[in-house]
């Protein structure tokens, strides 16, 4: 064992005790370090532990909006409303005086005593062309009666069937002459009108109140249209209770409009023919404007006139509940022998009946 001086051993017991203080010094200041670092994490560091392992934060730390779920139905896209357009025409005064059903008996041929083809033959492409073709067929039309012209007319049932043959499918039958032959006459144009083909329609000749119910009907394309007709007088031929049917007249305003409206309720078109106004005249008098405004606010779409045997204005009308009513006050004669200049000028009536349904 080495023994040291005094002096040694007071140096030696110097250096051990500043090398303890060192010791003490780097553990109190690793100390102080800990503490300051531990003072520091509450402000930078999350209050929630991370697991190891995982990228994404917890739920509680940052909130993820859920995905819009995949199992509920897409909505099913609006359907497109159906249009449907209808072609339709209008004829006015179809009027045989007898230069025409006598022309037509020279032409016949075979068995027929008369042929009125060619009176229509060059209409005919036109009817053709449309889906509707409406007359108004000023004489009585019969298999059984003779032929006869101005001032009571009767025409051979040939004629009708050659409009039929050119296209004619709606015969208006309300006059000044429905009633020229009386009840035979009548009774006769009945049965001959029940002889044509089924899809003939024919309006204004009614069997008695009991029938006013009837609203003459026709679908085409799945549109149905209902037609009436009135006439404003028969040449001073009033009705009698021998007759099998009669007309309505324009002043019974209370039987046309339960009529029109009921028209309204059973069909998606409304076509009203009125035999109304001053013949030769083109002026539309009040009691025409009066009834058209009152035709449309009932439930009219479409108004024929006839009977001035000349060309009077057409309008459109607006109806109480706000649709367009198209008024023709007179379209003229289409075919006659009457010789006045203006007589000779008609016009045919197209229009385009469009149904909409949602």
């Amino acid at each position: 064992m080495a023994k040291y001086s005094a002096p040694r051993r007071r140096a030696a017991a110097k250096r051990r005790a500043r090398q303890s203080a060192v010791r003490w010094l780097g553990v109190l200041l690793m100390a102080g370090m800990a503490v300051f670092c531990l003072g520091l994490l509450p402000r930078f560091l999350p209050t929630e532990t991370v697991p190891v392992g995982r990228d994404e934060p917890p739920e509680s730390a940052v909130s993820v909006p859920e995905a819009a779920s995949s199992s509920e139905p897409e909505p099913e896209p609006e359907p497109e409303p159906v249009v449907q357009t209808l072609r339709f025409s209008a004829t006015g005064d179809n009027l045989i005086h007898s230069p025409i059903y006598n022309q037509a008996a020279r032409r016949a041929s075979g068995d027929q005593k008369y042929s009125f083809d060619y009176c229509y033959e060059q209409v005919a492409p036109f009817y053709a062309q449309q889906d509707i073709n409406w007359i108004n067929q000023e004489t009585l039309c019969t298999d059984e009666l003779e032929p006869s012209s101005y001032p009571c007319f009767s025409t051979p049932g040939e004629c009708a069937r050659a409009l039929y043959r050119a296209g004619i499918r709606v015969f208006s039958l309300a006059n000044n002459h429905t009633y020229d032959k009386g009840a035979s006459g009548l009774a006769a144009t009945l049965r001959f009108w029940e002889s044509m083909p089924e899809n003939v329609i024919t309006t204004g000749l009614w069997r008695g109140e009991s029938d006013y119910s009837r609203i003459p009907l026709q679908t085409v394309q799945g549109v149905t249209i209902a037609y009436l007709s009135y006439t404003e007088h028969t040449n001073g031929i009033p009705t009698s209770a021998s007759m099998p049917a009669n007309v309505i007249y324009t002043s019974q305003t209370d039987v046309i409009e339960r009529q029109v409206r009921a028209a309204r309720q059973q069909a998606d078109f409304v076509v009203v023919g009125v035999h109304w106004g001053v013949e030769d005249s083109h002026t539309i008098v009040d009691s025409q404007r009066m009834l058209a405004q009152q035709l449309a606010d009932w439930g009219a779409d479409v108004i024929v006139g006839t009977h001035p045997h000349v060309l009077q204005d057409a309008q459109w009308l607006t109806a109480e509940d706000g649709r367009q009513t198209f008024v023709a006050y007179s379209l003229g004669n289409f075919l006659s022998t009457q010789n006045k200049p203006d007589q000779l000028v008609g016009a045919i009536l197209s229009l385009q009946l469009q149904k909409t349904t949602d």
